[in-house]
């Protein structure tokens, strides 16, 4: 018979170290954006549905519409752009300078749905809707084929 000796705190350790490489992956990629001179900018997305569409909101202040784009490819929905905000102040003791800068991309796998040429987006005080139609289903009642 062949005796282990237990160990009660061993897959704590193992736990442990896992936490410490995730840790140091995830400073890695601060210490990586930070030399690109990226900041983080995340855009919220609501989503909801109706009988006859699909929307998708994005919350996207202080983005101007030129700076937005909406692709379709391969029935994948890719919203993208980039937020450019420059804020100055000038008072008689000091001159301030505030710069915000990010680009982001959200993608989205359309439903088979979906008709892709009838997409509308609009965008109104900082939140881009897009209404993604769905395709008219003809009647789906059962019909009783005559035999002639």
């Amino acid at each position: 018979m062949l005796l282990t000796k237990f160990e009660p705190f061993g897959e704590l350790r193992e736990l442990r170290r896992g936490f410490d490489y995730l840790n140091s992956v995830m400073e890695g990629l601060e210490e990586q954006n930070l030399e690109m001179g990226l900041s983080a900018f995340v855009p919220t997305i609501n989503s909801r549905e109706t009988d006859d569409a699909y929307y998708v909101e994005v919350d996207l202040p202080g983005v101007k519409k030129s700076d937005i784009s909406i692709d379709v490819k391969d029935n994948v929905l890719s919203i993208s752009g980039e937020r450019k905000i420059k804020e100055e102040a000038k008072e008689d003791a000091y001159y301030k300078v505030e710069s915000r800068y990010g680009k982001f991309v959200r993608n989205f796998t359309l439903p088979k749905d979906v008709d892709v040429d009838k997409i509308e987006a609009n965008n109104k005080d900082g939140v881009l809707e897009v209404k993604i139609p769905r395709k008219k289903v003809l009647d789906k009642k059962p019909k009783k084929i005559e035999i002639k």
